[in-house]
């Protein structure tokens, strides 16, 4: 099935035909018990091996102008934090603390993650969606188009060498050096698994002027509240919510729990949960990707599936897809300490 240019799979068991994920990769994933990272490096590397163009894994890449550019924003924002102890104020902390959670919780987690990779569930009207990737672009992690390509990508070949953010690389490609290599593209293809959003004209208008967001925000905390606001609500915050969400490609790829049978390394890590709103929970994810609830247990808090559930109760989001208990049950790993 296609929806615009982007080729998507929807899970077998799913009345609803709106999930977009992207295609997973073709070659057959075996099961495994327990997941070992060495285990994937060998036997699924034959995955890697599909299309022309790939750059081989290990090879020493050289920056290119984009990866430079990405270098620069990362620096930039951990330098900035770095200057936050000489310029604290209550005022500042507290601006850093709110931004944290609004471009956090409903930029990231709700609309770039939910909302838009996996379409879990809709939004009406058509506006609130594109406010909530607005405030997503402020996270500084790219442009909704470019941020859901790369998730994608990331479900379609997790954990194997076409995996933008594998662990198999290692924890630190998985956490953050993956953000600098452009060349990723050429391992994973063509970018065409956002067909969906690229038809619509605000995405391509906010990946053209992406830059000038972030730039207009930071004016308008220097007018409220001079230096300070700038280093905490941009610096400090930033740096907070960047490594909150890596985690959920690194951390909760080598430490936690595995309840579902998934062919990845995926596990649930409630520290990374509790710093991404939900995030953390990802063998639940990973296992019902196109669940907008991935705290599936009462115990297990989701912040971000709490403010799904308040704007579905106030009508304005809809088609909310959950895992039935038959999916659930086949699912089930029998020996939960894997």
């Amino acid at each position: 099935m296609a929806v615009g240019e982007a080729a998507v799979m929807v899970e077998p068991q799913l009345k609803s035909t709106t999930i977009s994920d992207g295609k997973r990769a073709t070659a057959t994933k075996p099961t495994f018990s327990p997941p070992d990272v060495s285990f994937l490096a060998t036997e699924k590397k034959s995955i890697s091996d599909e299309g022309e163009g790939q750059r081989p894994r290990g090879r020493a890449r050289k920056l290119n102008a984009y990866d430079r550019i990405a270098v620069g924003a990362v620096a930039g924002t951990h330098l900035m934090a770095m200057c936050a102890p000489f310029c604290f104020s209550w005022g500042a902390f507290w601006l850093a603390a709110a931004l944290y959670v609004v471009t956090g919780l409903f930029g990231i987690c709700f609309s770039y993650h939910r909302n838009l990779a996996h379409q879990s569930f809709k939004l009406l009207p058509k506006w609130l969606e594109y406010l909530f990737a607005y405030i997503g672009a402020h996270a500084l992690q790219g442009d909704p188009l470019t941020w859901v390509s790369n998730h994608r990508f990331h479900h379609q070949y997790t954990d194997t060498e076409r995996d933008p953010h594998s662990p198999i690389e290692g924890f630190w490609h998985s956490h953050m050096s993956w953000i600098f290599d452009s060349a990723m593209d050429l391992q994973c293809g063509k970018r065409d698994n956002v067909g969906d959003m690229k038809s619509q004209a605000f995405y391509r208008w906010l990946r053209r002027t992406y830059v000038f967001h972030p730039l207009g925000l930071a004016l308008i905390l220097y007018a409220l509240g001079g230096l300070p606001y700038i280093v905490w609500g941009i610096g400090v915050r930033v740096v907070g919510v960047y490594h909150a969400t890596w985690f959920v490609n690194s951390a909760a790829h080598i430490w936690g729990s595995r309840v579902w049978n998934t062919d990845d390394l995926s596990r649930n890590n409630w520290w990374v949960a509790v710093l991404t709103f939900g995030e953390g929970w990802h063998n639940n994810h990973h296992a019902f990707k196109y669940s907008a609830r991935q705290g599936l247990e009462w115990w297990q808090i989701d912040m971000t599936w709490y403010a799904v559930r308040l704007l579905q109760a106030m009508g304005l989001a809809y088609d909310v897809k959950l895992p039935s208990k038959l999916q659930m049950q086949k699912l089930a790993m029998k020996d939960q300490n894997q």
